[in-house]
């Protein structure tokens, strides 16, 4: 790697990498892997896998404050369900205080995305949490959590912001759009973030890409907005009413028309949109994977 500070080339090992977040302080530490992209297939994709479990090893036995500091090891093994077990059932084998799902969201289908997610989960510890690395989007964390995930880190929040949108539970939404110039509304009428009940619509429209108060105001509602969809996630697990929470979400994220993934993961737990509920709302599937554009 480069040195981003005087340009020199460093060797970054596994045991470097370790003494760094241990110099850091960070509360979870991620081992040092071999990452391919999730579109490679082949004999490439079994050897970054073992490659991964080997440097795990030299980083578990590197790390200076296992009391304070948790490590988690990273499931590798790209889309091949052969190699993803394996990789997880190695890692099942090591004592973490949790374990990480990685090599996903690389511009795999999304169908193959969520079968990577549950087999990965179905094989890690149970008592464990599961945090999938680079997932962001509202409907994968709500498909996801159903999958048996609880932890999640995206940069789609912050960096959507940057070009002006921000994020409702309908989608996402375009502030550039010359029809928020008289809107005095605050993006989301149910959020109590700084943003929200501060700043209007319309004039975070004057900022939005022209200056980093606009990526600023709008950074500030959309973590805080998948900060309050994570824990009403949680409140409907802990709740016992998480089938139901997939519904009302879906049916103000998509409408009647859902995309196929969505359905699939879903129906894998026992969750089927395509059968009508209490209130008779059910869903079609559609090939599309899209962010849709909210009306209001």
């Amino acid at each position: 790697f480069e040195n981003p500070h005087d340009g020199k080339k460093m060797m970054l090992t596994p045991e470097m990498s370790i003494g760094l977040q241990n110099s850091i302080g960070a509360d979870i530490m991620m081992q040092l892997d071999d990452v391919v992209s999730s579109l490679t297939t082949g004999a490439r994709v079994e050897e970054a896998m073992w490659r991964s479990i080997r440097w795990l090893d030299r980083g578990m036995a590197a790390h200076k404050r296992p009391t304070e500091q948790n490590l988690f090891p990273i499931v590798q093994g790209g889309l091949d369900p052969e190699l993803r077990t394996v990789s997880a059932q190695e890692l099942a084998k090591r004592d973490a205080p949790g374990y990480a799902i990685g090599g996903l969201s690389g511009g795999e289908a999304k169908d193959s995305f969520w079968r990577m997610v549950t087999l990965s989960t179905d094989v890690l510890p149970l008592c464990k949490p599961r945090y999938c690395m680079g997932v962001g989007y509202a409907e994968d964390l709500v498909v996801c959590s159903a999958l048996g995930v609880d932890m999640y880190d995206c940069v789609f929040p912050t960096r959507t912001a940057r070009f002006g949108n921000a994020l409702v539970r309908s989608g996402s939404m375009s502030l550039r759009q010359g029809k928020f110039r008289d809107d005095f509304r605050p993006i989301d009428e149910d959020c109590s973030c700084p943003t929200c009940k501060n700043y209007t619509r319309a004039y975070i429209h004057t900022v939005a890409t022209k200056e980093t108060t606009g990526c600023h105001l709008i950074t500030i509602h959309n973590i805080a907005f998948q900060m309050r969809l994570m824990r009403d996630i949680r409140q409907a697990i802990v709740d016992d009413c998480y089938p139901q929470f997939i519904r009302s979400f879906m049916r103000r994220r998509f409408g009647k028309t859902v995309p196929a993934w969505v359905i699939n993961a879903l129906k894998s737990v026992n969750v089927d949109l395509t059968v009508p509920d209490e209130d008779g709302y059910s869903a079609k599937p559609i090939s599309e994977d899209f962010q849709k554009e909210p009306s209001h």
